[in-house]
């Protein structure tokens, strides 16, 4: 029998993670955990060791991690704690591919990390490509190390450019559901809740990923996130709106040939397809019942009602530290949204004004990315206060 593919999950205790290791169980044997990382859910990561028994296990946030009583773990994994024990043991981990699931922009230097050892990124976190594009692409060239995504959005256009070249392509057309909030008014967007923006029609997410569904903020991101990945000019993406979640992205060619990638709204199969790739595999994703009556409807997305989308192409075509400013920005406005102490309406205008008070530079470094990130962390808080 073949060895069964190694692999790390980081972020594992998260809804990607845990979507994962699904598809891990599904594998019969196929593939296998040599590392597991989580955040603050220590003990659902430590379970998750029990169940999976990789070879290592690391907590990044030392203050849960000290609160965990770690004396079930099995004897062969080994513990580690700490953000610097995250990027030293991605160095050392055996894994072929590596599961990029920290929710935000702190999952950038663990795809970096990744990336530098040569290894597969499965890329979850958009973050990544959002903040550091040029400089994450110019490090996998380098490092001969292949990015494949897990989004359902790139994935499906990943998937439909195996069907023609790139110089063929006229432009990608990324779908959206709209979120719950797509045929409402501005007075009906001014009085939602938290409880109603965390209630997505289509998809079962973590909360941050759930609100950025609700202003389109992560359709946003997207734009950024293909235009680096695929190597697109930002005039080739485009966003429609389709509520049924079915069709998952599209690329138009140049003779007009549109090529779709549809299924269920399941995480699973993005996932099982970055793991596996080229091959495809039987898995746990549920499948489309061609049985039944499907409708399926696209409409352009109102720009009124989602400025997001105007920010995302803005920070699309300006490249440089842009998409820092306004993923840090985003991060921490959705961040005090959920605590209540901003409403749902100026979300959206928080990080354009982030956006557009930062110091622009066209060819930023690594680190001038992070500290930027955190500069617009900064500046929303600040702007809370004022």
């Amino acid at each position: 029998m073949a060895q069964p593919k190694r692999i790390a999950v980081l972020g594992s205790t998260g809804s990607i993670g845990r979507s994962t290791l699904e598809v891990v169980r599904a594998s019969e044997g196929a593939l296998a955990v040599d590392l597991l990382a989580g955040y603050r859910n220590t003990a659902a990561l430590a379970e998750q060791a029990r169940a999976f028994r990789p070879r290592w296990v690391v907590a990044a946030d030392p203050e849960s991690a000290g609160r965990q009583d770690w004396s079930t773990l099995p004897e062969d994994v080994e513990l580690r704690i700490g953000p610097e024990a995250l990027i030293e043991t991605v160095h050392q981990s055996a894994a072929e591919i590596v599961v990029s699931a920290i929710v935000g922009s702190a999952g950038l230097r663990a795809t970096w990390a990744a990336l530098e050892s040569g290894k597969t990124v499965a890329l979850a976190n958009k973050e990544s490509l959002v903040v550091g594009g040029p400089l994450v692409m110019e490090l996998a060239r380098e490092k001969g190390a292949a990015i494949i995504p897990v989004d359902s959005e790139h994935s499906a256009v990943f998937q439909a450019l195996q069907t023609g070249r790139r110089e063929e392509v006229r432009r990608v057309i990324l779908t959206a559901s709209g979120g719950p909030f797509r045929n409402h008014s501005s007075a009906e967007l001014a009085k939602v809740s938290v409880a109603d923006a965390l209630a997505h029609p289509t998809w079962a997410m973590g909360p941050k990923i759930t609100i950025d569904s609700a202003t389109l903020m992560n359709k946003a991101l997207e734009i950024i996130e293909a235009r680096w990945l695929f190597d697109l000019r930002p005039e080739q993406i485009e966003v429609v709106i389709h509520p049924q979640s079915i069709v998952h992205s599209m690329v138009e060619f140049l003779d007009g040939a549109v090529v779709a990638q549809l299924s269920v709204p399941d995480m699973k199969l993005p996932i099982q397809y970055a793991l596996t790739w080229p091959r495809r595999r039987a898995g746990a994703a549920a499948k489309m019942d061609w049985r039944q009556t499907h409708t399926l409807s696209f409409e352009p997305p109102d720009l009124e009602r989602f400025p997001a989308l105007r920010l995302g192409q803005e920070a699309a075509r300006a490249g440089g530290t842009a998409g820092a400013a306004l993923s840090g920005a985003n991060e921490a406005a959705v961040a005090v949204f959920l605590e209540g102490r901003l409403p749902f309406a100026r979300i959206v205008p928080t990080c354009e004004e982030i956006l557009k008070r930062h110091s622009f530079d066209p060819r930023p470094t690594l680190e001038q990315l992070i500290g930027l990130d955190g500069w617009a962390r900064e500046e929303v808080l600040r702007c809370l206060k004022r």
